[in-house]
């Protein structure tokens, strides 16, 4: 079996800071906080009132007015993405390539916003008034479903839903089938849309999002002595990645090479961690391996970085078993502490702004971070961006259920 070398050849991103990759760069970059008061729904009873929503969005230039009615905010996301992928990319899938372009999308959850507005009239007036579009608006693979249709990609077509590593698994599928010879190309990564009185309620009841009620732009401080839980986020990370020689067939501008992927499970609990964080270095040492690294060439992670107290010191921990000494000359950056969690749409994004990172040489700093915890205690990027050589980037993402992925890119060299 031949096996391919893997490329990143777009990318698209709809975040808390931006409604494009090139703005919500910028704004990483410039350290600007998504978080703001809940306008989703009236919030004024939940002990967290704030969140990351993605503002003012307008997908006209992406969906059919007749098709957005009929598609929850998630999938509109997806959709969307997908065509700025598709023209950062600057292709258009041939029809006698079709087959071979897969599209692997995570989602956590899925159409939660559809199922409580959909649940609410089927209280109210019955089951009559239950839309015949109920079903296929809230599964989760929709989003997948939509991008192949708009896109015309006739590949495998699938759904990863890993919790907030679901995005992460789906980029680690994609490039495995593309690595393989399954495809050619692949559309992948994250999306989710959950800002719901569900969402809120379920995370507030397991004491997991952050209460700062009064300073939500500060809310979201991963590695800070002071954190108090997550900031809920939405939106949506897509990545395109061809094998390269279908790349360099068609001519493309390559971002970046993926180097490798590593997945574990923590068989451990529900929602927590081990202490000694061994899933999540399972995963980062199987990424290394892969990629035919050792440890100590390693010069960058954007880490999962939640703002919990037990997952940023776990992830300190397993960065410190994988890298030993080495994992104090190692840089760390928190997305999240700009753009919240956005859960299953997290690898996603994520990995997109990993991949900029390797071809803008800039790692974006980690906001809030005034009083870092000593159990945290690398160089996490604090308050400032860093302009710097990336020649490769670690990418951590870690969910309920014990799940761990980790996609390793580096700098595409022939």
């Amino acid at each position: 079996m031949t096996l391919h070398r893997v490329v990143v050849t777009g990318l698209a991103a709809i975040t808390p800071i931006g409604n494009d990759l090139a703005s919500s760069w910028t704004n990483l970059v410039a350290g600007v906080s998504g978080a703001g008061p809940i306008t989703r729904f009236d919030a004024a009873a939940f002990d967290t009132r704030f969140a990351c929503e993605v503002k003012n969005f307008d997908e006209k230039p992406y969906v059919a007015a007749k098709l957005a009615k009929r598609l929850d905010r998630f999938t509109i996301f997806a959709v969307s993405a997908a065509m700025m992928l598709m023209e950062d990319a600057g292709w258009k899938i041939p029809p006698e390539e079709a087959a071979d372009v897969a599209v692997i999308i995570g989602c956590g959850l899925g159409g939660l916003e559809t199922l409580e507005a959909t649940h609410t009239k089927l209280l109210a007036q019955g089951p009559s008034r239950v839309s015949p579009f109920f079903i296929p608006t809230m599964i989760a693979n929709m989003a997948a479903g939509q991008v192949s249709i708009a896109v015309g990609a006739k590949g495998p077509n699938l759904c990863t839903t890993s919790a907030c590593a679901s995005g992460q698994h789906g980029i680690g599928c994609a490039y495995t089938d593309i690595k393989l010879g399954r495809s050619t190309a692949a559309i992948c990564g994250g999306v989710e849309s959950t800002i719901t009185p569900l969402a809120v309620g379920g995370f507030n009841a397991l004491k997991a999002l952050s209460t700062r009620n009064d300073e939500p732009q500060k809310a979201s401080r991963p590695f800070d002595a002071d954190r108090d839980g997550f900031v809920i986020g939405e939106g949506c990370g897509l990545l395109l990645l061809e094998s390269l020689e279908h790349a360099k067939a068609r001519g493309a501008r390559i971002y970046a090479e993926v180097a490798g992927y590593g997945a574990s499970g923590d068989a451990f609990h529900m929602t927590a961690p081990p202490e000694d964080g061994e899933g999540m270095a399972l995963a980062m040492r199987a990424a290394l391996r892969e990629a035919g690294m050792a440890p100590e060439e390693l010069v960058h992670i954007n880490a999962h970085g939640t703002s919990t107290a037990l997952n940023d010191a776990c992830e300190t921990m397993a960065i410190k078993t994988v890298l030993g000494g080495h994992a104090k000359n190692v840089i760390l950056t928190a997305n999240k502490s700009m753009i919240g969690h956005c859960l299953g749409a997290a690898g996603g994004i994520e990995s997109a702004m990993s991949v900029k990172t390797i071809a803008e040489g800039i790692i974006p700093p980690t906001i809030n971070l005034d009083n870092q915890d000593p159990a945290c205690d690398l160089d996490c990027t604090p308050n400032a961006a860093r302009k710097v050589a990336v020649p490769n980037v670690l990418c951590n993402s870690f969910g309920f259920g014990g799940t761990n992925a980790c996609m390793l890119y580096k700098a595409y060299a022939e």
